[in-house]
């Protein structure tokens, strides 16, 4: 309702109701009534005072009852005042937020700007030190591959020097044991040296079932020699040489396979005169051509001022073992080279006495084809 209206019906209310207790009161007084033993007079002043009272009364429960606003005024107005500076003092407060708000980021904004100013100087200094940092990073990926090479040169070369000490030690063992060969052979007690052949044959079978009857003739004819050599003057009557089953077993299984092979029965050890027991193995190699006619083998120089037949005769035999060491670096099972020593001292002396100062070439040139187990014959000459 209305500002207007309500006072409106409140002035209309208050007139009827003045209205209503004055004629009231003017009967109660001509009717000269007395309540609480009062006197009539002041029986009416008291009907007119109800009347004024219940005017103001009404008046106050009809704005009440018709008026929201006046009756939260009248009851919660404390309450309303007491939220309205809470309010207040929130809303300061939140102010107070928001301009503290406002401060932190307008510094935040700073510091922001001046980061992406640090950052874009940053980002100008990093630029030579990522250059360099690559540039680094290549030269550490050389080195380190230098480093990688290096460490297989010294794995290789320790492995060199490992093998050169193995061999070192095996020439060591090996002399040793020469020098007790030696010995023994000065007292002419050693008849079969370690590794040699007693006997050799070259095999190529045209059925696998013949292997078993071709070692046990190699066999015998080890046996043959072994018995001739340590019983000499005794008749062979008996096995002398051991074998071991398990080699000659992979022996005829080696031998059943295609191709031709060279088989050599050795000796195990050194044996003396007169032992009862010749311990041996089987050895196996696959045929092959080592020399052919006329291919040299091994060339030498000599110089002008070797002309002394001392000279002349070690650089002759160092070229003969230069020539016997490669052809049993092919796999030749020869005991030594074949020559004319005749030939051979008429090429010396022929070098003795030469008087040319120009240094000549020497060969030694295959005389004839040989394979594996053949021996092999060669030829000293001057060099065209």
């Amino acid at each position: 309702m209305s500002g207007w209206l309500l006072i409106l019906a409140l002035l209309i209310l208050g007139g009827v109701l003045s209205t209503l207790g004055d004629r009231l009161g003017s009967r109660v007084g001509k009717a000269r009534l007395s309540l609480f033993n009062l006197r009539p007079r002041r029986t009416a002043v008291l009907i007119t005072v109800l009347t004024g009272s219940l005017i103001s009364a009404l008046s106050l429960g009809l704005l009440l009852l018709v008026s929201r606003q006046l009756r939260v005024g009248l009851f919660e107005l404390d309450a309303l005042q007491a939220k309205l500076r809470d309010s207040r003092a929130a809303l300061d407060a939140a102010e107070t937020e928001r301009r503290e708000a406002r401060s932190a980021t307008e510094r935040i904004e700073a510091e922001l700007i001046a980061t992406r100013q640090r950052s874009a100087t940053l980002r100008r200094e990093l630029e030579p030190l990522q250059q360099q940092k690559r540039q680094l990073e290549q030269e550490r990926n050389r080195l380190t591959a230098e480093i990688q090479a290096r460490d297989v040169d010294i794995q290789r070369t320790e492995a060199e020097l490992r093998s050169v000490r193995d061999r070192i030690k095996a020439g060591e063992k090996e002399l040793s044991s020469l020098e007790q060969d030696l010995l023994a052979l000065r007292r002419g007690s050693v008849v079969l040296r370690s590794g040699q052949a007693l006997a050799t044959a070259t095999v190529r079978l045209e059925q696998p079932g013949q292997a078993k009857q071709v070692v046990d003739r190699l066999l015998q004819e080890a046996n043959q020699t072994a018995y001739v050599r340590v019983r000499p003057g005794e008749t062979p009557d008996r096995q002398i040489l051991l074998v071991p089953r398990g080699d000659v077993e992979r022996l005829q299984q080696t031998l059943r396979q295609s191709g031709t092979w060279v088989v050599s029965m050795r000796s195990a050890g050194n044996v003396l005169r007169g032992e009862s027991v010749v311990y041996a193995y089987p050895d196996v190699k696959p045929n092959r051509t080592i020399t052919r006619v006329d291919e040299v083998l091994a060339t030498t120089t000599i110089e002008p001022d070797e002309r002394g037949s001392e000279a002349v005769r070690t650089r002759l035999n160092l070229l003969l073992a230069s020539a016997f060491a490669e052809v049993q670096r092919r796999g030749s099972l020869s005991e030594g080279l074949q020559f004319d020593g005749s030939a051979l001292n008429e090429l010396g002396l022929a070098l003795v006495d030469r008087t040319d100062n120009e240094p000549l070439d020497l060969q030694v040139i295959a005389v004839r084809s040989s394979d594996t187990a053949d021996p092999v014959a060669v030829s000293v000459i001057l060099k065209p």
